[in-house]
């Protein structure tokens, strides 16, 4: 059995399998696409999740982007962060270049699709394919990947939470181990808390169980945006003055001084724009780094998600003195202040940064050995209805989050016409998450006035409908048939039997049966699938 873990992350992919010879995992290298890292005596090879548009369906990707700068003159061109595009709320609207269109999904295929094409050419036929996605990702893009592997024929397909990967690859060298996992990269971080227990006598596989799980929608990119806004704010500059071509070449900048304060008490970079006759010079020590964080709320944030983990491990009667290992994944990972914050919590013994690139993707590897996964949701599913007297949404819950799955629901909605004749019944059917948006206000001298981290309610409609204002679209548009009727329902009857569970690939699956025919109209079909 060849199983491929591939970690497909905003800023850099990883791909591995197992040794054929010391059974030991071995990131792949790719010709022309990786760059290889010195990670404690061993190379580890990735991918720069990086497109570059050369042409009319002519690509550039990888390592061939990042090193050749592609882009920096031509940024219209390039696409990076496109992972992260995929997960948001609000997607960036597509770009027309040579007279094609491309969107988010259109560069993540683009660029996964050539990953699949390389392993092909080192002979590697796996029988089964492991994707690493966020803590927080909503159904919508678990679907897209189960619609991608399709696509391409994929063998079995599994996805994995990325932080709770990376918690099975340690913790399942010690079976009763609890591993807390703090993954913190370019577009995300995901917290998961896993205790494993060695198989019983009968029993084959071994049971990692999920204790507890956070995440934020924050990462690495974020904070090269700030430290470049901080530099224009301290210039009296905007975005505009500098025009795309300056920014992209400033965010290049901000990235490298970010990695050179995670080893050096202050780092200096400068850019001279030869178009215009410009030069721009950035310095930022450790302190003011600090300060920009904090202001932006990040460690309120990473704080907020610890104590969020801390509090369901209590609740389950698990102390922190109980976890045994405190693993630091992702480049963000390396930030001082990041690593303070967590050595504050854990003490400095428990808290490592022993594979920061590669620990994802080898723990992803052991879901294709005999390991067991107990998991729970992380966002609970509902229907959203709208209050036309009050212009406000309420929610029917289907299922709580922090529910187990694979689950089903313990009785059926039963379901009338709403008015008479009524061809079909339409539901507004989504995951509801907890987010926290952090909100910094500046005074007219560009100092800052304000700032605080709110938190909210968000959801995600399984019709997965992008709109600017969900007051101003279709209601139609945001809703899921789930059954066409035929005849045509009448106003006072029952007519509809819906029975829902989540599968486990945590998908929402229905099953839906015609009360007046008997017969049944949905079996056990995904939501999302439905219109």
């Amino acid at each position: 059995m060849t199983v491929v873990a591939i970690d497909f992350g905003t800023s850099n992919t990883v791909v591995c399998t197992q040794d054929p010879v010391t059974k030991e995992p071995r990131s792949l290298k790719f010709d022309r696409l990786s760059r290889t890292f010195e990670s404690i005596g061993r190379q580890v090879h990735v991918v720069p999740t990086l497109v570059f548009v050369q042409g009319k369906e002519q690509f550039m990707l990888g390592e061939q982007v990042r090193s050749q700068r592609l882009g920096y003159g031509q940024p219209e061109r390039l696409f990076q962060a496109f992972k992260r595009d995929l997960a948001a709320d609000f997607r960036p609207p597509a770009r027309q270049i040579d007279g094609f269109t491309y969107t988010a999904e259109d560069i993540a295929e683009l660029f996964l699709t050539e990953i699949w094409q390389q392993l092909k050419q080192q002979k590697i036929e796996p029988s089964q394919v492991i994707f690493t996605v966020p803590v927080g990702a909503f159904e919508a893009y678990r679907d897209w990947f189960s619609d991608f592997a399709k696509e391409l024929d994929f063998p079995d397909l599994k996805l994995v939470d990325e932080s709770t990967a990376a918690a099975l690859g340690y913790a399942i060298e010690r079976p009763g181990a609890i591993v807390l996992v703090i993954d913190f990269g370019g577009g995300t971080l995901d917290l998961s808390l896993v205790r494993t227990a060695a198989p019983h006598a009968g029993q084959q596989a071994i049971k990692a169980e999920v204790l507890a799980k956070s995440d934020a929608y924050i990462g690495g990119i974020d904070i090269d945006r700030w430290i470049v806004e901080y530099y224009l704010r301290s210039q009296n500059l905007t975005r505009t003055d500098i025009n795309q071509i300056g920014w992209q070449n400033l965010i290049e900048l901000a990235e490298k001084m970010k990695i050179q304060l995670s080893h050096s008490e202050s780092a200096r970079e400068s850019w001279f724009d030869d178009e215009n006759f410009i030069s721009y010079e950035l310095k930022l020590d450790r302190a003011e780094f600090a300060d920009i964080l904090e202001s932006r709320q990040l460690l309120e944030q990473l704080r907020q998600a610890v104590d969020e983990v801390l509090g369901i491990a209590v609740s389950r009667g698990i102390g922190k003195t109980e976890i045994e290992q405190v693993l630091l994944v992702g480049g963000s990972c390396q930030i001082p202040a990041v690593q303070q914050l967590l050595i504050s919590y854990f003490g400095r013994q428990r808290v490592k940064l022993d594979k920061p690139f590669e620990a994802v993707a080898y723990g992803a590897l052991v879901l294709g050995q005999t390991v067991e996964v107990d998991d729970y949701l992380r966002h609970g599913y509902a229907i959203r209805l709208w209050e036309p007297h009050t212009k406000t949404y309420s929610y029917f819950t289907l299922f709580d989050r922090g529910t187990r799955y694979p689950c089903q629901s313990y009785e059926p909605l039963i379901l009338q016409a709403a008015v008479e004749g009524q061809k079909d019944i339409r539901l507004d059917i989504g995951e509801v998450a907890e987010m926290a948006q952090a909100e910094v206000v500046y005074d007219l001298q560009g100092r800052m006035s304000s700032s605080q981290l709110n938190r909210h309610s968000d959801f995600r409609s399984l019709a997965d409908v992008r709109q600017i204002d969900s007051t101003q679209t279709d209601l139609n548009a945001q809703q899921v048939c789930i059954a066409h009727l035929n005849p045509s329902g009448q106003l006072g009857i029952d007519r509809i039997e819906v029975r829902f569970e989540v599968n486990d690939r945590r998908m929402l699956i229905a099953t839906v049966k015609d009360l007046l025919t008997q017969k049944i109209l949905v079996d056990r079909a995904s939501i999302a699938k439905l219109n």
